[in-house]
């Protein structure tokens, strides 16, 4: 007779399993990170020195970073450095890493959060108002420009729409800023760039299953008991349909915090993915390796935070998986 190792409790055990996983995957975003700065060809403190640097100054500068040292014991440091907080500093600058992280990461969550939640707020009552006025074949001009405009902006890279909404709204109309964080202004155009491609992906499955819900029984019921429309689609039809849009949703978001790399970038944002852009330019390897760290580590909590949702909204999750 076999006993689980997991707590018996669905919930306690759906903690476990998520935790354990977290750990896990954290543990392959730190070596991967790790090691992709030395799979890379190229000398990185050769780079930073210039191709003029007498030989020993390079030595002098490997050793004292301890690049000269055995794979495993690099490893082993840069282990020990995280755990005292120390991601290093930057070949370039000297700066420490740390401290770019600090000053950079609230930049990137101020425009990732609003375009998450921009995102929610259009994406789900879009999906749903198209589905209520196309259901059953009707109005198929509408479902087919919903269909067309959607998939259009769902095709569209993240800096091609950045580039497009610069050129027209703040070259071409001159209603906002180019770049920059002067202002409340300045938050709408990357906000707008981030969150459009996932906001269309979104509201095309959100008009999908709440063309599902809209057939089940209880909603004709509902209909043939002339239940108010706010009451039948918000009451009835929104929470069946949450699950798989916030599920969706939750997939969608390492898509947008990669976005912000390029984006940041087209808006001389002073965020995470600016500052990465500029390290791969500049071949300052220890930034890059922290800016991977920090981007894999916010993606990984972010859908630890989708999946306790998920397990909030519906429990029978947490106990399927038992």
């Amino acid at each position: 007779m076999s006993v689980s190792l997991l707590p018996r409790h669905p919930w306690t055990a759906f903690c476990v399993r998520r935790s354990a996983r977290l750990v896990l995957s954290l543990g392959v975003v730190l070596t991967a990170s790790f090691a992709m700065i030395r799979l890379v060809p190229g000398d990185p403190v050769r780079a930073a020195l210039g191709v003029d640097a007498p030989p020993a100054l390079v030595a002098a500068r490997r050793h004292q970073l301890g690049l000269d040292q055995p794979f495993l014991a690099q490893y082993r440091h840069y282990l020990g450095g995280l755990l005292h907080g120390d991601m290093g500093a930057s070949l370039i600058t000297g700066t420490p890493v740390a401290e770019l992280v600090r000053t950079r990461l609230p930049a990137t969550l101020d425009i990732a959060l609003p375009a998450f939640l921009v995102t929610l707020a259009v994406a789900l009552p879009c999906g749903l108002v198209a589905a209520v006025h196309t259901r059953d074949g009707r109005r198929p001009r509408a479902e087919l420009a919903f269909t067309a405009v959607t998939a259009g902006l769902a095709s569209v890279p993240d800096f091609v729409l950045a580039a497009g909404l610069s050129a027209l709204l703040a070259v071409g109309l001159e209603l906002l800023p180019v770049a920059g964080t002067a202002g409340a202004e300045s938050f709408v155009l990357p906000v707008l760039a981030l969150s459009l491609a996932p906001t269309a992906v979104l509201a095309r499955v959100v008009r999908v299953e709440a063309l599902k819900v809209l057939a089940e029984d209880y909603m004709r019921t509902a209909r043939g008991k002339r239940l108010s429309p706010a009451r039948r689609y918000l009451r009835h039809a929104a929470p069946n349909m949450a699950t798989a849009a916030l599920t969706v949703a939750g997939s969608l978001l390492p898509a947008m915090i990669a976005g912000t790399v390029l984006v940041e970038k087209v808006f001389a944002w002073p965020g995470i993915g600016s500052a990465m852009a500029q390290s791969v330019v500049a071949q300052d390897y220890p930034v890059v390796q922290a800016m991977v760290l920090i981007l894999g580590t916010t993606v990984l909590l972010a859908g630890l935070l989708v999946d306790g949702l998920l397990a909030l909204l519906d429990p029978r999750s947490a106990i399927r998986e038992m």
